[in-house]
């Protein structure tokens, strides 16, 4: 099959724009958005759609920005664009921008719950509490973020009202027990309800809790450190450090590691351990499915990356793993169309476009030994288009025109559609 440049996704916990802005990609999909005008299958926006989320991948958002400008520039009823890029502009601190975007959004979507979610931080950075507890509170039922509950707390300890403040903060505290802005949170409110020893404990928690993140991002770094000078034996207790049954974050942290240094039988358990806790991340489904492949659990990688890239059905990265692996497979059709998506997203990716051309003339036999010669045509055009200087694929494809009678061969036929 060739080889393929399958990366791991960076887990993006041990970065503080993480926890700025929180949740950045895929968010739109989950939360069920409708495009006004849905791109056809060639629209050169989607390239720019998928450039845009290898670049927040990174988070290099200003890049995103131009790139998520560029496909709503061609396609302006691209709705996930347009999310993607007011989630930009905020990274950037970039507030104006962003806001017009997201009560443009919030107009087009209904108060999409995602939406309403940065309106309302707007609103509560804008030094208006009150609108932000107006537009979180209707949330709360199904918060669209885990942090949701938090903001929510914030601006009810800004407008003094100390009791909801606190039963706000407590939420996010469950929701999640490893953000240290929250027991921070907490223990202002009990400063100015007069509770100076629970105050306390809530300062020390927050404290423990930011020498923790501190602590992993360090013992990260030590054990790739030691991974790239040391055998495997005397680098493995260090990184083991990093593996805890309760923290998802650094489960995957772990998982990454090991497997950017190719040791994807020891990044396998906590990768495993991290979905288990966090069923609906995204970067640990594409990370556990590609360790599947790389170990070639083919059938194992297609259920880890299914669920990625129902998570985020824009990001480049998983459909062409998940493309690869039901080649892999000889799941011929769904494939193709996986990885016709992903070519959409990165044209340029040749590895991509190498496979879905030899998925298309897979596809272009089949049908022809079916008699089925106008779905085998529409295959082996789109062979032609990713490969035109391949001479077996444009006499094929001059033939079965001829046997159509669509076109003489010295003439391009008519363009079919495959299935």
């Amino acid at each position: 099959m060739g080889r393929r440049r399958l990366k791991f996704i960076r887990p993006t916990h041990l970065t503080l724009s993480a926890l700025l802005v929180f949740t950045l990609i895929g968010v739109v999909s989950v939360h069920g958005f409708q495009e006004k005008s849905p791109p056809p299958k060639s629209d050169p926006a989607e390239a720019h759609v998928g450039k845009g989320y290898e670049a927040i991948k990174d988070e290099r958002y200003q890049e995103a920005a131009k790139e998520f400008q560029a496909a709503l520039a061609l396609n302006p009823g691209l709705t996930r664009a347009r999310y993607q890029l007011a989630v930009c502009w905020f990274a950037l601190g970039k507030m104006t921008a962003a806001r017009e975007e997201f009560e443009r959004l919030e107009k087009e979507t209904g108060g999409d719950p995602s939406v309403m979610y940065y309106v309302a931080r707007l609103d509560l950075r804008a030094g208006d509490p009150e609108a932000t507890i107006k537009k979180l509170s209707p949330l709360m039922n199904d918060p669209p973020f885990a942090d949701t509950a938090y903001y929510l707390g914030a601006a009810y300890l800004e407008r003094r009202q100390y009791a909801h403040a606190e039963k706000w903060l407590r939420v996010a505290a469950q929701a999640d027990p490893r953000d240290y802005r929250v027991p921070d949170h907490l223990a202002r409110a009990y400063q100015r309800e007069g509770r100076e020893a629970d105050a306390e404990k809530q300062f020390d928690l927050s404290s423990q809790l930011r020498q923790r993140y501190d602590q992993t991002a360090q013992q990260a770094v030590a054990c790739s450190q030691l991974l790239e000078t040391k055998p495997l034996d005397q680098a493995q207790p260090a990184c083991q450090q990093l593996f805890d049954p309760k923290d998802p974050d650094r489960l995957m942290t772990l998982g990454m590691l090991y497997g950017q240094h190719g040791l994807y039988a020891e990044a396998l358990r906590p990768l495993e351990e991290a979905a288990r806790l966090d069923p609906e991340s995204s970067e640990v489904r594409h990370n556990l499915g590609l360790t599947y492949f790389r170990l070639r659990r083919y059938s194992d990688a297609r259920a880890s990356l299914t669920k990625a890239v129902a998570l985020r059905p824009d990001f480049f990265g998983s459909n062409a793993l998940l493309g690869a692996t039901l080649y892999a497979l000889g799941q011929d059709e769904p494939a193709y169309k996986i990885l016709n998506h992903a070519h959409a997203l990165n044209p340029e990716d040749r590895d991509t476009a190498n496979l879905l051309f030899r998925e298309a003339l897979i596809l272009a036999s089949r049908e022809e030994n079916l008699q089925k010669y106008e779905s085998a045509l529409g295959y082996l055009q789109k062979a032609a288009q990713l490969q035109p200087e391949d001479q077996e694929v444009r006499q094929r494809l001059s033939s079965l025109s001829q046997r159509l009678g669509l076109a003489p061969a010295s003439k391009p036929a008519e363009k079919v559609e495959p299935p």
